[in-house]
């Protein structure tokens, strides 16, 4: 499953955003979210198979976290568009400089 559907679904951008925060188990993620333990167990299968998230057995329970670098087709489309939202801030901030020095000049 690609990237954009992983997270076209509603539920499992919530428990990302979740895990976000920090790591969490199934039961911390059902309520948090509201969600019945089934489906939120579905979504984290989803997105364990994914790679968005990894899971550690602690005793009798499963603590989800994010991985270090999910989505990589998601993070590439992205990106052109990132770089160039910051280039346009940047030269942005450049010119409020410009102005403001404008300003202050004697």
């Amino acid at each position: 499953m690609d990237g954009f559907a992983v997270i076209a679904e509603p539920s499992r951008r919530r428990i990302v955003d979740q895990l976000r925060v920090g790591a969490r188990d199934v039961a911390g993620l059902v309520d948090t979210l509201g969600l019945s333990q089934s489906l939120v167990s579905k979504h984290l299968r989803v997105l364990r198979e994914a790679g968005v998230v990894t899971v550690e057995v602690a005793g009798r329970r499963r603590v989800y976290r994010l991985s270090d670098e999910p989505l990589p087709d998601v993070l590439a489309w992205v990106e052109p568009y990132h770089r160039r939202w910051s280039q346009a801030f940047d030269s942005l901030a450049d010119a409020l400089d410009a102005d403001r020095r404008q300003r202050e000049k004697p």
